[in-house]
């Protein structure tokens, strides 16, 4: 199977409603799926404001991992480019010939950046026989958030958090995917383990 991890890395993924903060939690799951997938080839993609792809498609998952570990939030734009992010990894996995094409998308946020529509990239991939797994972190209510830098630091403060559920359920459907939400870690463990399972 061709798998591309699309994950959000935006300054709210520093948001502390998971230990220690929800991009640390996600990397870690998302890395435990690589390990326990040694035949597939993964990517992945980064996205902020604006998407880049942090590795290509490879079955060397040690360089994977290496890279998936150096990626940072704050090193483009801001914002939150759900549908910039899907569509390159649409683009990554076009021209792949695997019977199964997968991408698994994660944000904790809403689209509100970037060109590309998620739903626009979402016909794109249903296209292209791509099946798009979109997983929504973060908890319900409120969380402690980044809300601006001070000297050269994060300064949080409790702040609402907004998912758009219906969007990536939609993107989900639309590409024969499924939405998972997940408010701590051990929900995000659980939608690793079952998208595992879906993808034998």
């Amino acid at each position: 199977i061709d798998i591309m991890i699309a994950m959000d890395f935006s300054a709210s993924m520093l948001a502390r409603d998971f230990k220690p903060d929800r991009l640390e939690a996600a990397r870690s799951m998302a890395l435990r799926f690589i390990d326990e997938r040694p035949n597939d080839r993964i990517g992945l993609i980064v996205y902020e404001g604006e998407a880049f792809t942090q590795c290509p498609l490879t079955t060397d998952h040690t360089v994977l991992s290496d890279l998936f570990l150096r990626a940072r939030s704050g090193l483009i734009d801001g914002g939150t480019a759900v549908g910039e992010g899907l569509g390159m990894a649409i683009n990554r996995l076009r021209e792949s010939t695997r019977k199964s094409k997968v991408i698994i998308l994660m944000t904790d946020g809403v689209n509100n950046a970037g060109m590309l529509q998620p739903l626009d990239a979402a016909r794109i991939a249903h296209q292209f026989g791509i099946r798009v797994y979109t997983i929504g972190v973060g908890s319900r209510g409120q969380a402690m958030s980044p809300y601006a830098i001070i000297n050269g630091q994060y300064a949080f403060k409790p702040m609402e958090v907004e998912i758009d559920d219906d969007m990536l359920r939609e993107v989900a459907d639309m590409t024969g995917g499924k939405y998972f939400r997940a408010t701590d870690e051990k929900k995000l463990k659980v939608v690793y383990e079952e998208i595992d399972k879906l993808e034998k």
